[in-house]
């Protein structure tokens, strides 16, 4: 059997200039897509960790005005069924690293306020234990 057709021609497939460029232009796509993805992932935290203060503040309030004096601990809101269980930190996933603030002027009861245990700050700069 005779192959009429030219040597280049008949030669399927693809050059290594042609993987490079493409490879190339892969990496650049990368490089710009990776950081803005991560940054929005630590802004997702930021914004879940505001979200689980704002509830669990909330939930700490609400006991105190219905019991006259703030929970022992925060598992005493799971208890009385405020809460269906302790919200996570989002910044250490964990629901055990929160900063329990004790009751101010000595009032009954023991957890008034709660802050995040997580070091590091926020993209505004605001350590991550003052919000």
């Amino acid at each position: 059997m005779v192959n009429l057709m030219p040597a280049s021609i008949s030669r399927r497939g693809f050059t290594l200039v042609e993987l490079l460029v493409v490879l190339a232009i892969i990496s650049l796509l990368l490089t710009i897509a990776i950081p803005r993805y991560f940054g929005s992932v630590e802004k997702s935290k930021e914004v879940a960790l505001k979200e689980n203060l704002q509830v669990l503040r909330s939930g700490l309030d609400k006991y105190y005005a219905d019991k006259g004096e703030y929970p022992a601990a925060l598992e005493d809101l799971v208890t009385h069924h405020y809460f269906r269980s302790v919200p996570l930190d989002p910044v250490t996933d964990s629901a055990s690293t929160w900063q329990l603030i004790p009751s101010p002027n000595g009032e009954i009861g023991g957890v008034a306020d709660v802050r995040s245990g997580a070091k590091g700050k926020t993209r505004e700069g605001i350590p991550f234990e003052q919000l």
